[in-house]
């Protein structure tokens, strides 16, 4: 199964896949979060290209677990992706990711990390997961 992992952020959108038959998570690039229709495009050609089985998006929560500005901003991303790509999204609460890739060596961006990081999470089990 292939899954691709997003980082959501208001200026690029850093990207991690993974094959769960080799389990290896890797950076995936980075895409400009630009005007939404091309962005939207170039992720839905990225999915449908690479034949992503599932499309794993880190949700930004609270220190209290409550949703805030940042939270509704990537429902409402992941409501506009859902048709497009035919298939249901599911969240990882993102607490501290871009904390965590920012400790991760390699030559790759921080939104590509902070992705890997929301993989990761979720191929552990780590975090509550919501299906949107």
């Amino acid at each position: 199964m292939n899954i691709l992992g997003i980082d959501f952020g208001t200026k690029n959108i850093g990207l991690a896949w993974v094959d769960t038959g080799i389990g290896a998570v890797l950076p995936y690039g980075r895409i400009t979060n630009k005007e939404k229709g091309k962005r939207n495009i170039e992720l839905v050609e990225l999915i449908k290209g690479e034949n992503i089985d599932k499309v794993v998006i880190g949700l930004p929560m609270g220190l209290d677990g409550s949703e805030n500005v940042n939270t509704n901003r990537v429902h409402a991303f992941a409501k506009e992706l859902e048709p497009e790509i035919g298939m249901p999204v599911e969240f990882v609460n993102e607490m501290f990711s871009s904390q965590m890739g920012d400790r991760m060596e390699g030559g790759v961006s921080r939104d590509e990390k902070a992705a890997m990081v929301i993989l990761e999470d979720y191929l552990a089990g780590k975090n509550s997961k919501f299906k949107h």
